[in-house]
């Protein structure tokens, strides 16, 4: 009998009359018909039961609206965290306790597979969410009700998803997903928060991490409060073990002061999800009081006196023998695990002996196998190689003496005995650009201390100074790792990324990945929601922060890959920096024309409105421009290079002004000489003074609206400052102030510079045609009136080749990025090849038959942590 209203985690009803079942330790409830439907297990006997081990990337504390803990199931009323990779919603004191079944996006060397089931997760859908099978409403905003599979989207009642095919297809997106076999990443030594390239922006508070419990929150099976004396019921600390005694980590139990040692005893193991027999358990009291951390939570008793419940210690009792189980890892055999019967005599080398005959590898040689301790860590799983004469018994009873709950989350396997080839791809950058080849590897041995022979520079992109780094060391790699984290060379810090091998020729023909970039600094600064949205909507190894190394460790990556697409989330000269990369590493990709969509989530976002993308991203559900994407068109697009040669503008043969070397940058949109150019040099300076209030689409207008005003009366007569030749013609000037060059139909935030009216001296401008246009602008108001649509800018020219002669120092712009050019000359020619860009499609997204993608929802945090 229940003692209030709830639903059923099963079915998601209401549980009538208050009779149902309740797990006295992590608070399951359901109906008695459905229990024997029940796939989702006890927090306390999880980690027997998952397939492949992997642990969880937690970022930082968040308030998750709606939101129920998948270890203890209660709803996240406070602070809580959430894995970057799955959608694992916990309280900061339930991690430790978290199953380590986080999705598995690659292979790691102790384990090969291709066929994929579907990767269910618990709970926290929308209240709109419907079953595949049965079409009713499967979420709850009241319980921690309904599955979800990670990869595909697909959702249904827990009773429901047994009739689901288990194999997963990837859903909607299939065509998009880097597929987890096809991605190698040898992980030993390295986090998943390494291998998955997610900032660490946190610090572990104590108890956080895998090895301790937070004893800073009174926290139990029922997360009650401290009682008072006066009440009729009684506070302890337990601890589980040396391990939590040393670091004072405990959780508070709430019993009855009435009750009886063993009822004590059952609440302790249930504090800790132990689901042991208790006859097998003692609690030992502490001799002397635990001091209390400075951050011990708890009330206070009136008065002002804090409580000082007792201490107390679970101690397994010793055993003659036990029962252990033995899982096969990844042997072709027909069992699960088998169970061994363990005594004094029992070493690792004997247990193998045992299970072979059990799993029918009798004629197997026991010298080729070896038994293989692993620790399920919610952030961290570690495995250790048992000696053969390890006596199995005093393991056991050591492990559980340090801490039970680390003992429930042990498993045992037994695995053949084969070398794993360390290789790991470690990506440097930061380092001096446009050195010979061959000058980066002892450039390396001199500030990192690289080990000859068994460090590799594999590749080398002298151009953006970084090498790429094979090591067949894993210490070794993880020594440098760490090190170049923190190392400066010439001045410049380094970066280091651990990168993964995409096997290229396992892609299915009908795989075109997607290679996300995301710039969480643009605009609105919601890149860092997006980050979040597409590791989970697709492989986290396919997603790649610009802040962290640029766009060239994700070029590197995809290097070999036949087909690939990519996504730019950012501002217009984010998608610059981009195209840029892209041109430069052209030469060394399998697919060098890949096709380029846009996220827009800067200030103008000019292209990303020509290619109808939108004026700028406001929150739309991530999955949804994901489709979007897919079933965009393939445009092509023209792209500029501008010489930039500093000269003299007195012309005196000796003179002792210091000239700024030429240098070549890239145009995609338009290039403004003159008052454009100044306008966003100084709004550029007023981001850089205070860059924590530009977080608005509309504040940043704003000031470009007050910069602007504050230029009115200032008259500059550009035409007398710069000279235009287009091809072989001199071209004269009219009164101008302000001269832009633009490649595309959309100027300042979507503006119409060049205007709809036909024009017989000039060809209709277009964004493949190798021409750009020159338009003039007198001034502040004329800009005004052109982002108005009152006026269009004046017509100069059109053409394919440019010289612009700078009489004096001159502000320039070019996509956005100003700067004061020194006298000199502006030679504007066509680049490369052009590039493939992505343009919206028109119509609706069309619908997949037999996917679930009318019933995908968003993985993002956009609508639940505020």
């Amino acid at each position: 009998t229940l003692t209030k209203p709830t639903f059923c985690h099963l079915c998601s009803d209401f549980i009538w009359g208050l009779v149902g079942f309740l797990c006295d330790v992590c608070n399951f409830m359901s109906h008695e018909k459905c229990l024997k439907h029940m796939k989702t297990p006890c927090v306390c006997v999880a980690p027997s039961l998952v397939r492949v081990p992997v642990a969880h990337c937690f970022g930082p504390r968040g308030l998750y609206k709606r939101r129920f803990c998948g270890v203890c199931r209660k709803c996240l009323e406070v602070p809580a965290l959430r894995c970057e990779v799955c959608e694992l919603h916990v309280h900061p004191d339930c991690v430790p306790f978290a199953c380590s079944d986080c999705r598995h996006c690659h292979q790691d060397g102790h384990q090969d597979h291709d066929t994929y089931h579907h990767h269910w997760r618990e709970g926290n859908l929308p209240s709109g969410a419907r079953c595949e099978v049965c079409r009713k409403t499967c979420g709850s905003s009241e319980v921690l009700a309904g599955l979800r599979c990670e990869w595909c989207g697909l959702q249904a009642h827990s009773v429901c998803s047994s009739a689901l095919a288990p194999e997963c297809t990837f859903g909607r997106l299939r065509s998009m997903i880097l597929p987890p076999a096809c991605v190698r990443l040898l992980s030993l030594n390295f986090s998943k928060m390494h291998c998955y390239r997610i900032a660490e922006t946190w610090a572990p508070e104590p108890g956080e991490g895998d090895d301790g419990v937070d004893g800073s929150a009174p926290v139990g099976p029922g997360r009650e409060a401290l009682a008072s004396p006066e009440s009729s019921k009684q506070t302890l600390r337990v601890f589980d073990g040396n391990d939590s005694l040393r670091r004072n980590l405990f959780r508070l139990v709430t019993v009855p002061r009435l009750a009886r040692s063993e009822e004590v005893l059952e609440a302790a193991l249930r504090a800790y999800y132990v689901s042991e027999d208790p006859r097998d358990f003692q609690l030992q009291a502490l001799p002397l009081p635990v001091p209390a951390g400075d951050g011990e939570a708890g009330g206070k008793e009136e008065g002002g006196r804090s409580p000082s419940p007792e201490a107390w210690v679970i101690r397994a009792l010793p055993h003659t023998h036990e029962v252990l189980r033995i899982y096969p890892a990844w042997l072709k055999v027909g069992v699960a695990y088998v169970s061994l019967r363990v005594t004094r005599q029992s070493t690792a080398r004997s247990a193998v002996l045992e299970v072979l005959p059990l799993l029918g590898l009798q004629a197997e040689s026991p010298e080729s196998y070896q038994l293989v301790q692993v620790l399920l860590g919610s952030r961290q799983v570690q495995r250790t190689v048992l000696a053969e004469d390890e006596p199995l018994m005093d393991l056991l009873h050591d492990m559980r003496q340090t801490s039970l709950r680390q003992m429930s989350h042990t498993r045992f396997y037994v695995v053949e005995s084969q070398a794993l080839t360390p290789h790991i791809s470690l990506f440097v950058g930061g380092l001096p650009p446009g050195l010979a080849t061959q000058e980066y590897g002892p450039l390396l041995q001199e500030a990192l201390g690289t080990k000859a022979d068994v460090v590799t520079v594999s590749h080398v992109y002298a151009s953006q100074g970084a090498v790429v780094l094979d090591l067949a060391c894993f210490a070794e790699a993880e020594r440098l790792y760490m090190l170049a984290k923190d190392a400066v060379v010439q001045g410049r810090p380094l970066t280091a990324l651990v990168l993964p091998d995409v096997l290229h020729e396992k892609l299915p023909p009908d795989c075109c990945p997607l290679l996300v970039f995301v710039n969480p600094k643009s605009g609105s600064l919601k890149g860092r929601d997006l980050l979040s949205s597409f590791r989970k909507l697709l492989n986290p190894h396919q997603v790649f922060e610009l802040t962290n190394g640029g766009p060239l460790p994700g070029f590197h990556v995809f290097s070999q890959a036949p087909r690939f697409r990519v996504l730019v989330c950012g501002g217009d000269g984010t998608v610059g920096w981009v195209l840029g990369a892209l041109e430069e590493t052209r030469h060394r990709l399998a697919c060098p024309d890949p096709s380029v969509a846009i996220l827009p989530l800067g200030t103008g976002n000019d292209l990303g409105r020509v290619l109808r993308w939108g004026a700028g991203y406001s929150g739309e559900d991530p999955f949804s421009v994901l489709v979007s994407v897919d079933e965009a068109d393939d445009v092509l697009m023209d792209r500029w290079t501008i010489l930039l040669d500093a000269q003299d503008a007195s012309g005196a043969e000796n003179s002792s002004v210091d000239l700024e070397p030429p240098k070549i940058v890239q145009m995609n949109n338009y290039c403004g000489i003159g008052i454009d150019a100044e306008l966003s040099l100084d709004f550029h300076h007023a981001r850089e003074e205070e860059p924590g209030k530009f977080t608005s689409r509309f504040h940043n207008k704003g000031v470009y609206v007050r910069v602007g005003l504050q230029k009115m009366n200032q008259s500059r007569s550009l035409h007398k400052e710069i000279r235009l030749q287009v091809g072989q013609q001199e071209v004269a000037l009219p009164s101008i102030e302000g001269l832009i060059f633009i490649n595309i139909p959309s100027w300042g935030s979507g503006a119409d510079l060049w205007g709809s009216d036909s024009d017989a001296r000039f060809e209709k401008p277009r964004m493949d045609d190798g021409l750009l246009e020159v338009v003039g602008v007198t001034g502040v108001v004329h800009m005004g009136q052109v982002q108005g649509g009152l006026r269009s800018g004046i017509r100069i020219a059109q053409g394919s080749y440019f010289r612009v002669t700078l009489l004096k120092a001159t502000p320039v712009q070019v996509d956005g990025e100003p700067w004061v050019q020194a006298p000199g000359h502006m030679i504007i020619s066509a680049a490369g090849p052009r590039v493939h860009m992505l343009k919206k499609s028109k119509q609706k997204p069309r619908k997949a038959g037999g996917g679930p993608k009318e019933n995908r929802v968003d993985a993002s945090p956009e609508g639940d942590a505020k």
